[in-house]
């Protein structure tokens, strides 16, 4: 099968990513084989392969938005059956018997795998996962608009729950990329009013498509005090910007797995009169059940760039340079 495989880190201008022919992978126990049919572009996937995150292993396939067919069980396992069409995540298994995972909080296993960091991912023909993880996709919907749900959906929508944003919140969005594309959708779907802050113009455009009620550069005052607000955009710069513009009680979600350093905050300025700071870790799987419930009621649309798998390389510089408007995909199989 074709698989990208990294097996030193680097600037993806520098393309460390290798094209290689790799023998189809065989499940184990409680495990299923997917042909993959898409698989998303995430900027995960870039702060893997450029080494923001640590390596875990050599020769990782990255990708952890797949859509697919199951092909094969591996022993001891019955279902999801042959020919269900499936979505692998980024949480590809938890340890099942820590206390967070005991406490129904899975996102913060003390013990987990990651699909596309520690477990081969959806950069290939075929991926490998643990079929109590993975989750069942309509036939009728359309692949490369599911695609960006598994990761960029999900943890939007979990930073819009820990936000605290609802009916009637004036909400702020840092960063316009694949998640608050699809946050904006959500959030209008709840009864918000989004405000925007993107340095891209392309992204500013359709933040104003989606239905935003004011869009600025990330330094801009919006016209009133925001209730919630969510960063997206890697950059600890903005943490103290994002808190300045909340008003009395808001919260500020960071929803990145990477965030460069945060400059020092003022107690008066950024966090006095109950202004809160959280951070979103990965996902549990009910949180992606329910994200795909709710994206089947809006319906959710995913703008998408889609790629062959040929230039995966391509779509991470791409994403990297801020060319993307949503969400990419790439089109690995039938």
């Amino acid at each position: 099968m074709r698989a990208w495989v990294l097996e030193q880190p680097g600037a993806v201008e520098t393309h460390p990513l290798e094209l290689r022919e790799r023998p189809v992978p065989e499940p184990g126990p409680g495990e299923i084989r997917v042909r993959v049919e898409v698989c998303g572009v995430c900027r995960t996937d870039l702060h893997v392969v450029e080494g923001d995150l640590a390596p875990q292993r050599a020769g990782v396939v990255p990708g952890h938005q797949v859509v697919g067919r199951v092909d094969s069980l591996g022993p001891r396992t019955a279902a999801p059956p042959p020919g269900t069409r499936v979505g692998v995540a980024w949480l590809n298994r938890s340890c099942g018997t820590c206390r967070f995972c005991q406490g129904d909080r899975e996102n913060l296993c003390l013990d987990p795998v990651f699909t596309g960091w520690q477990a081969d991912g959806g950069y290939a023909d075929f991926v490998v996962a643990a079929a109590e993880f993975v989750h069942e996709i309509d036939d009728d919907a359309e692949a490369e608009q599911v695609a960006p749900l598994l990761c960029a959906g999900v943890i939007g929508y979990r930073a819009f729950l820990r936000s605290g944003a609802r009916a009637g919140s004036r909400l702020g969005l840092w960063g316009f990329g694949a998640s608050a594309h699809i946050v904006i959708q959500i959030a209008r779907h709840a009864g918000c009013e989004v405000h925007v802050f993107s340095r891209e113009p392309a992204h500013a455009d359709l933040a104003r498509e989606l239905g935003a009620t004011w869009v600025g550069t990330s330094h801009q005052a919006p016209p009133h005090p925001l209730d919630a607000a969510i960063l997206f955009a890697p950059a600890g710069e903005l943490v103290p910007t994002a808190l300045s513009r909340l008003d009395r009680g808001g919260t500020l979600a960071v929803a990145g797995i990477h965030l460069s350093a945060i400059p020092a905050l003022d107690y008066a300025e950024h966090l006095f009169h109950e202004r809160s700071l959280t951070s979103v870790t990965a996902n549990t799987r009910e949180d992606a059940r329910a994200l795909l419930r709710l994206a089947r009621e809006i319906p959710v649309r995913t703008h998408v760039c889609s790629y062959p798998l040929s230039e995966a390389g391509a779509a991470l510089i791409d994403l990297k340079a801020g060319r993307l408007r949503g969400a990419a995909v790439l089109r690995v199989g039938a």
